[in-house]
């Protein structure tokens, strides 16, 4: 087939389309709802992916947390709640043996507390008490001022260093340093800010306020589980020090050799977990809405080029009879397909670059882009002609096949 006649094809695709324009707009409707489920659906997979990897980063690469609970969830909550508590006793102990790791820091946290500055009060804030060892970890970087000293840890100061969400809601001028909030009707004087570090995933940890570790005990007492914050130091010792830290909570808990460890370590793998099962609902919910759109759009495309075949069945006899041959009449017909689907993915993709951009601006989600990302719009594509020519591939071989005396017979 020479290069003129595809062109010459495509010409004539593109003014058939634009001669019955009502009806080709009804008959890309299906392919429309496919093509922008499918950009919306790589492009909120796009946006999940980030927040994982933010997530990820978040807890550090090369973190452990030892925790009385698991969790990524998964096993069963009465068996859990039964376990015994993680105490300082233990966690100074693993910091004491644990030889392969470069830190263990015990963690007190205190959940759902409510602070207060001046007349203002913030709820739903989790106190973690910790040691001054925490600011080497990626949770413990500050963005303003500095975390608290092995000095202060030691003599149970009243230094906090707060959350980015607890400093951006009480002191949203940036004027948090020197500041003095009270928790538990206890005055702290605010040393530091840590940077964002919230995701989708793990949107609590901006509001959080660090303590020292005596200063939590001595607020709240010693009587809930502990968690220990781990850091191998690169990701390539974590099995190292994850199988060490196993081997030691055992030995310090007193887990029989057989017997299912009490206590869970926790790593960025739960949130991959996580993040793969809300991927495959995402693709599960898409794929099927997709799947049923495409057929519809098929079958109803298909129609129209059938209907597009009867009504031009004497053009089709005047082409063969001039010398036409059936690869022209075939090439002219799918490519009028392939066109009107090609029609619907760019319509598509106006509604979704559209909605990317009013659902962003409008929720202010960082984790998405206002804009549709370029390698989604090519998939696209690709899917759009490829739909196009299945769809017509049939007529295509109906019209190709006429005879060209009876078709020029045909009224």
């Amino acid at each position: 087939m020479k290069f003129s006649e595809l062109i010459e094809s495509i010409r004539i695709g593109f003014d058939s389309l634009r001669a019955n324009l009502m009806r080709s707009l009804l008959a890309m409707g299906g392919i429309m709802i496919g093509i922008t489920v499918v950009v919306l659906m790589g492009w909120a997979l796009q946006g999940l992916d980030k927040s994982l990897e933010d997530t990820i980063n978040l807890l550090g690469t090369d973190m452990l947390y030892v925790d009385k609970w698991n969790w990524a969830g998964g096993n069963n909550w009465e068996t859990e709640r039964a376990r015994k508590n993680i105490t300082l006793q233990q966690a100074n102990e693993l910091a004491e043996r644990l030889t392969s790791a470069e830190l263990a820091i015990p963690l007190s946290q205190q959940w759902g507390k409510t602070i207060t500055y001046g007349d203002e009060k913030l709820a739903g804030i989790m106190i973690t008490g910790t040691r001054s060892e925490y600011s080497l970890t990626p949770a413990g970087t500050v963005t303003e001022g500095r975390f608290f000293s092995a000095v202060e840890d030691r003599y149970s100061a009243n230094s906090a260093v707060i959350g980015y969400g607890v400093s951006s809601v009480l002191f949203p001028k940036g004027d948090a340093i020197g500041q003095t909030i009270k928790i538990t009707g206890h005055p702290f004087k605010i040393i530091g800010v840590i940077e964002k570090r919230g995701t989708m995933l793990l949107d609590f940890v901006d509001n959080q306020i660090f303590i020292p570790l005596s200063s939590s005990i001595g607020l709240f007492g010693n009587g809930k589980s502990l968690s220990i914050a781990v850091k191998a130091g690169s990701e390539a010792r974590l099995d190292e020090v994850r199988m060490e830290t196993i081997g030691l909570m055992r030995s310090i808990r007193n887990v029989a050799p057989g017997q299912k460890e009490d206590f869970s370590i926790n790593e960025s793998e739960a949130f991959k977990e996580q993040s793969a099962t809300l991927r495959l609902s995402v693709w599960g919910v898409g794929i099927g809405l997709t799947l049923i759109s495409f057929l519809v759009g098929i079958i109803g495309i298909m129609n129209i080029m059938f209907v597009s075949v009867t009504e031009r069945t004497k053009e089709i006899g005047i082409r063969k009879a001039i010398g036409a041959r059936r690869s022209s009449i075939l090439l002219q017909f799918i490519v009028e397909s392939a066109a009107l689907c090609f029609a619907g993915a760019i319509v598509a993709f106006v509604i979704s670059s559209f909605f990317t951009f009013a659902v962003t601006k409008a929720m202010d989600i960082k984790f998405l882009t206002p804009y549709v990302p370029p390698q989604l719009l090519l998939i696209a594509t690709l899917v759009s002609i490829f739909v196009g020519i299945i769809a017509g591939i049939i007529p295509a071989f109906r019209a190709a096949k006429l005879d060209p005396v009876e078709a020029l017979r045909y009224e």
